[in-house]
């Protein structure tokens, strides 16, 4: 396909759609190392915190910790397992993966939600950020949280989210994140840990460790909760993976670098909420000594986060409409979350998290269920038709199912089984060779 350009008539190319368009294995430059610095430093967030310590008082000390061991170890091996290993395998977007599996035209729809979602949790993260930014101005400066200060805050962090979007991600991956973030952050969580542990010891250890949920929430129920966000970066992990030279290096280096991570802020989270109850995570944090420059490190960290979200949406977005490269489209996503972040109240972060898993846990339930073993998503997606019919009623099926078990079986959690629903009937339906 080809255009005239209207000023010299000549003949250009129609711009190349890269999120279509296997990456060249000589362009490839991720080993298993970057895969684990992008993902563990992905998984840490102030986020991720605040949704742990939801888990508590509703349960125990132990079964919460079980939740988050059990959520993360099955969220990253969704991540990792298959996920990041058909994108590496592939070299295909999660945009591609979507019109091999369900037609060009109906896989429209998955792209747009993600996108959604990708505004929803950009908008979230800058929001985040700029409480965190206002707070430590407070706590270091005084009345720094006035007026004019949350605005500039955040137009502060959205400014240097476009400029990071901007450039190469590749290079931002292996010498921002993993040289200079990951060590920063990892220092800053060590440094909480053990000052929140003390604060254990000193409440009495045995109590905290023993202590008895007050109910409201089961065991599964947890366990969806925390599976919850690995699934939110389910629409995202090949969009990285693409770029890995090896597919169990993508698959053991997003594995182990997001389960460790979402591991540990969720213990955190919940540590921090049986040590130093606080309606406001931020401040608990800034509480701990040592707690200002900790927390100001784990906020530099949160950059990353905004910049998963805003890279990816412009991937996503560039799949939809080529023209606009993906350097392009990634400052307009990130000027769309930081007006968001400066209008809307962001809060009830638990239903949203919810309703994203009851779209993307069976979505990509389906795309394992016909990708995983041995086929090759490169031919389905060349040869791929507009819609296609049978994975898209087996997704349907598994938001129905997510939805049924969620009103008639809420104590038997709702991700695991439409997530098993969805693989099981579009591994058993997918076309043989």
């Amino acid at each position: 396909m080809t255009t005239i350009h209207p000023s010299s008539a000549a003949v250009l190319p129609a711009p190349a759609n890269e999120a279509l368009t296997p990456v060249a294995p000589d362009a490839r430059a991720f080993g298993w190392r970057d895969h684990a610095s992008l993902w563990f430093s992905l998984g840490v967030g102030l986020l991720v915190m605040q949704v742990g310590a939801y888990l508590v008082p509703a349960l125990g000390t132990r079964e919460a910790l079980f939740a988050i061991v059990v959520g993360s170890i099955v969220g990253a091996g969704l991540l990792a397992w298959w996920v990041a290993k058909l994108g590496c395998d592939s070299g295909l977007a999660s945009a591609g993966l979507m019109h091999a599996v369900y037609g060009s035209a109906f896989a429209r729809l998955p792209i747009l939600l993600n996108i959604l979602q990708l505004v929803g949790w950009g908008t979230f993260e800058i929001v985040v950020m700029r409480d965190a930014t206002v707070a430590i101005g407070g706590r270091a400066g005084g009345g720094a949280a006035a007026g004019w200060w949350p605005v500039a805050a955040t137009l502060l962090w959205g400014g240097l989210l476009a400029l990071l979007v901007s450039g190469s991600m590749v290079r931002l991956v292996r010498q921002l994140v993993a040289r200079v973030a990951l060590p920063l952050v990892v220092l800053s969580l060590l440094w909480l840990t053990r000052q929140f542990l003390g604060m254990a010891q000193a409440q009495g250890w045995s109590a905290l460790w023993n202590r008895q949920g007050a109910g409201g929430m089961s065991g599964p129920a947890a366990i969806d909760l925390v599976i919850a966000m690995p699934v939110s970066w389910l629409p995202l992990v090949a969009d990285y993976a693409r770029h890995g030279s090896n597919g169990r290096a993508a698959l053991r280096g997003t594995g182990l670098g997001y389960a460790l991570a979402n591991s540990w802020c969720y213990a955190l989270g919940v540590l921090v909420a049986l040590t130093l109850p606080s309606q406001d995570l931020v401040t608990a944090l800034l509480l701990a000594q040592g707690g200002l420059l900790a927390l100001t490190l784990i906020l530099v960290d949160e950059v990353d986060n905004a910049y998963g979200d805003a890279y990816s949406g412009a991937v996503s977005s560039h799949s939809l409409l080529p023209r606009w490269s993906i350097r392009r489209w990634g400052p307009a996503m990130v000027a769309v979350c930081t007006a968001f972040a400066l209008v809307l109240p962001m809060h009830s972060l638990e239903p949203f998290l919810l309703i994203l898993s009851s779209v993307f846990v069976p979505l990509f339930g389906v795309i394992l269920g016909r990708l995983a073993f041995g086929a090759d998503a490169v031919a389905l997606l060349a040869r791929t038709g507009k819609a296609h019919a049978v994975p898209i009623a087996i997704w349907f099926a598994g938001i129905a199912t997510y939805h049924a078990c969620r009103e008639w079986a809420p104590a038997a959690g709702a991700a695991l089984p439409a997530l098993a629903l969805s693989f099981a009937l579009a591994f058993a339906t997918r076309p043989r060779a």
